[in-house]
């Protein structure tokens, strides 16, 4: 089985920072990408930032400049580091991970949610 487990979530005032880490356990052949989305009260689920295996990243508009994800791959990690903080990013953050498993019917990729953490930004 595998599991990613989160950490970093809390309650932090508008301009500050906070760094979330996300840690993939198991029986994993390989990771793929590896990133975060969230979820605000009432709305959809939304892309935040992501990170192939080789490094090519992806953030949504409303992120870039503020946002920086990054990944261990020694460690099975990925860490996503929030500064200028805003209201408005407010929601629950979920790590998300596209990983390799192998089997006797060969190598297949596997999707992965974690049980996200809350990440409150307000005064």
């Amino acid at each position: 089985q595998v599991q990613l487990v989160e950490s970093g979530g809390g309650l932090v005032q508008p301009g500050g920072s906070l760094r979330l880490s996300c840690a993939a356990s198991g029986s994993i052949f390989s990771i793929n990408a590896m990133g975060w989305y969230r979820q605000a009260p009432g709305k959809q689920r939304e892309l935040v930032a992501t990170m192939t295996s080789g490094g090519s990243t992806n953030y949504a508009d409303s992120v870039k400049g503020r946002f920086t994800v990054s990944r261990d791959n020694a460690k099975n990690t990925v860490y996503l580091q929030m500064n200028r903080l805003k209201p408005e990013d407010t929601a629950v953050y979920y790590c998300d991970a596209e990983i390799a498993l192998s089997s006797a019917y060969g190598v297949r990729n596997y999707h992965y949610w974690g049980q996200g953490t809350q990440v409150t930004v307000s005064s």
